[in-house]
């Protein structure tokens, strides 16, 4: 199939690029073919958008997530993180079986695919159903069976890992990759973290995991180990340069701290809004990026987060740092939606396919609608994407060369479908908790 995108004001997100300007985009298969004007196509099944009035651009990548969470949004808000955790997640994730968690996929991705992201990473239990829900949607996504070594589970849980790598990585027409999910320094002894590695390292597949998130966590590694949780780490071997490395949130790390993860080949996945909505605090990211740091954002699960709209996020993590320095200047716009685009293509390792519009590269595209009055006027396209744009403004999703979503309604899945599904099982799982 050929996709023509007509009259579009593309921008690229490629380095030094002179953006946006006016143009056509030739997409075939599942690769962009050709970018210019005028274009055209002798393929008698081309799709012609016209995107008058639209912006076209990369897709957004949501770095961290655990999507099933969809069925716990606004279940259990203004709480502490572990009374939240102990008290109300883990109860009710409890509750879920396989095909609760295939519908809370689901919810979560069509939330993503409407509100501009094109690629995501996810981290749960019951992978299987995630990626089922992946594979139906046209979503891409990295998947990572998170690992929690509180008890002898006699290898069943890191199995499920390797089992996920094995059984799904590249799958869905290359849509889905995966990695190895240690869950937190805390919740892994040095033992299993350093099994993990090996085990990542024999499968060639890179490592999602959060780091630092809390002070209560910082202070447990203290406590245990006399380490930061960044040191705790880096003593086991996750950061000796060959290594590619997810860390989620990152907020309470020290100078010393970075300098042990600068040299990441991964980076880092800031999360604004589930940080804010938790009181976790607030990731110094100027600082990460000023010493070579990749940064991508994410939105963490929608039991905490609440919402999966990047655009929400985007104006999170521009407005924490400026606020945080006070200094408008930190982080603006440019470098707020690059992390949103090609930060987190590095991120899951998957930049050499998507995270810039380029020829030879996977069509991940999206056609935001500018012409709307909160969009109005056209001084500056990427403030008005970061400050002003909502999930709500993108007309059409193109994932891997196929139309998941036009003029606001998604193609692959059965909307209506899903919102009943949630609406019964998210009722029973709650239940008197």
């Amino acid at each position: 199939m050929s996709i023509l995108i007509k009259n579009a004001l593309i921008l690229s997100m490629m380095e030094n690029s002179k953006e946006p300007y006016k143009g056509d985009i030739l997409i075939k298969g599942q690769f962009i073919e050709e970018i210019g004007e005028n274009l055209k196509s002798s393929d008698p099944a081309l799709i012609v958008i016209d995107a008058k009035g639209m912006v076209a651009m990369p897709g957004l990548i949501n770095t961290h997530n655990h999507t099933p969470m969809s069925l716990l949004r606004c279940f259990s808000d203004d709480l502490r993180l572990m009374d939240w955790l102990d008290n109300k997640m883990l109860p009710a994730e409890n509750r879920m079986n396989e095909e609760d968690i295939y519908w809370g996929a689901l919810l979560g991705i069509i939330e993503m695919i409407k509100s501009g992201t094109t690629a995501y990473a996810d981290m749960y239990i019951q992978m299987d159903q995630i990626a089922n829900a992946v594979a139906q949607s046209g979503i891409r996504a990295s998947l990572t069976r998170g690992l929690v070594f509180f008890d002898d589970d006699r290898g069943k849980r890191l199995q499920e890992g390797i089992d996920l790598v094995e059984k799904w990585h590249g799958k869905a027409e290359g849509r889905i990759t995966t990695m190895m999910g240690p869950h937190a320094p805390f919740t892994c002894p040095p033992d299993k973290l350093q099994e993990v590695i090996s085990v990542a390292d024999k499968l060639e597949v890179p490592i999602h995991i959060h780091l630092a998130e809390t002070i209560e966590e910082v202070q447990k590694i203290r406590i245990k180990y006399n380490r930061t949780p960044s040191e705790y780490l880096y003593d086991l071997g996750l950061f000796d340069n060959k290594h590619h490395v997810l860390l989620a949130h990152a907020i309470h790390l020290n100078d010393s701290d970075i300098q042990i993860i600068k040299n990441n080949l991964g980076g880092v996945a800031h999360n604004p809004m589930s940080n804010l909505k938790l009181g976790c605090g607030i990731a110094d990211i100027k600082k990460y990026l000023d010493n070579g740091v990749n940064v991508g954002i994410g939105t963490d699960g929608p039991g905490s987060a609440s919402s999966l709209d990047l655009f929400k996020e985007m104006k999170f993590a521009a407005g924490l740092q400026k606020v945080e320095y006070f200094d408008p200047t930190v982080l603006n716009a440019e470098t707020t939606l690059t992390m949103a685009t090609t930060g987190g293509a590095r991120l899951l390792n998957i930049y050499n396919e998507v995270g810039t519009l380029e020829i030879g590269k996977k069509a991940d595209i999206i056609l935001v609608d500018i012409n709307k009055p909160h969009l109005m006027p056209h001084h500056n396209i990427k403030s008005l994407l970061v400050y002003s744009a909502i999930g709500s403004d993108v007309n059409t999703s193109i994932i891997d060369g196929e139309i998941v979503m036009r003029d606001g309604k998604v193609l692959t899945i059965d909307e209506q479908e899903v919102l009943e599904q949630i609406a019964k099982r998210s009722k029973r799982i709650v239940e008197g908790i």
